[in-house]
């Protein structure tokens, strides 16, 4: 079985510091499977791609006191409160395909011992019914992945969808509509409070094996959590651009590209969106574009010793570069 991550008792923190203890676990402890939970206070949690302003209703959030941050794993905007359970997976296992499939089967394989249809779906979702009740994004540390998501018990559907959408009444009232027909809470499915599932799901899937951390470990925690606060870290660096092309690709995600050109040469080049990143997106793709003619073929030589499925999950060449000269679909 995996170990459950024990903190010590505390007051419910921000979001970050369980990014931040997910981060520490990863880098400094030796076992295989590690899992946890947490909850917090209403927050909009965005991806790591993501632009805080194109995603998040600020003026919302700021009206309602919900707090905004920005996680290390791609993926899309997600709303969390204190009737959604964040849950978090930390593994060995490297490879992001097989790791996504095991921890989605594994949580769905849970709540259908409950007697719940419940079933993974897409890259990454558990529906029931076909209603989404959680999404899950995942990132790489040295040696180890982490998968994180949430799982909406008893969510306010109204914060949820007017904290990540344009604050027009007419499209909020057709979003809130929507969510509702996709999005679904557990608590409609189950006879138990959140605290009795959480000690189900805690015991189903770690029994009485822990990995307890002590106030030292919280030091080192939130020595690691002041990264996640800074506003380099949150708001982002998006540089000036005179290109952007915006496409959405089946099963791979939205993608808000940024190039800076002179005289027809790359400067820099930028790349937003929900996608899933495997692998290093700058020196791993886009430092192969700098300083290069913006032209497919020069494009296509750069990156000729470039596998870029290795480095976003479900986009092949063509397709990246379908990304960077096509106009919008």
């Amino acid at each position: 079985m995996m170990k459950y991550v024990d903190l010590p008792e505390m007051p419910v923190r921000r979001l970050t510091f369980y990014l931040a203890t997910e981060e520490y676990v990863a880098r400094n402890f030796d076992e295989s499977d590690c899992f946890f939970m947490w909850q917090v206070e209403p927050t909009v949690i965005f991806g790591r791609n993501q632009l805080i302003e194109n995603e998040v209703n600020l003026a919302y959030c700021r009206e309602h006191g919900i707090q905004t941050y920005r996680r290390k794993s791609g993926g899309g905007c997600v709303f969390a409160d204190m009737s959604n359970i964040m849950f978090a997976y930390i593994t060995q296992d490297t490879a992001v395909r097989y790791t996504f499939d095991k921890y989605l089967r594994m949580v769905a394989h849970v709540l259908q011992d409950l007697g719940i249809k419940a079933e993974a779906s897409g890259r990454n979702d558990i529906t029931i019914n076909g209603k989404k009740v959680s999404g899950n994004a995942f990132y790489h540390v040295p040696g180890k992945s982490i998968v994180h998501g949430t799982m909406l018990f008893n969510t306010d559907m109204e914060h949820l969808i007017r904290s990540i959408t344009p604050s027009d009444e007419k499209l909020v009232s057709k979003g809130i509509q929507s969510v509702r027909q996709r999005v679904t809470n557990l608590s409609e499915y189950i006879n138990m409070d959140i605290e009795e599932f959480k000690k189900y799901i805690r015991s189903s899937l770690c029994g009485d094996e822990k990995l307890s951390l002590d106030d030292d470990d919280v030091k080192k925690i939130e020595a690691i959590e002041a990264e996640y606060l800074t506003d380099e870290f949150i708001y982002g660096n998006n540089p000036h651009y005179t290109v952007s092309r915006k496409m959405k690709i089946e099963n791979a995600g939205e993608f808000d590209i940024r190039i800076e050109l002179k005289n027809n040469i790359i400067k820099s080049i930028n790349m937003l969106g929900d996608y899933f990143l495997i692998g290093d997106l700058d020196h791993g793709i886009l430092s192969h574009l700098r300083n290069i003619e913006y032209t497919p073929e020069a494009v296509s030589d750069a990156l000729s010793n470039v596998v870029i499925e290795n480095r976003i999950m479900n986009l092949n060449k063509q397709q990246f570069i379908d990304l960077l000269f096509k106009t919008s679909n």
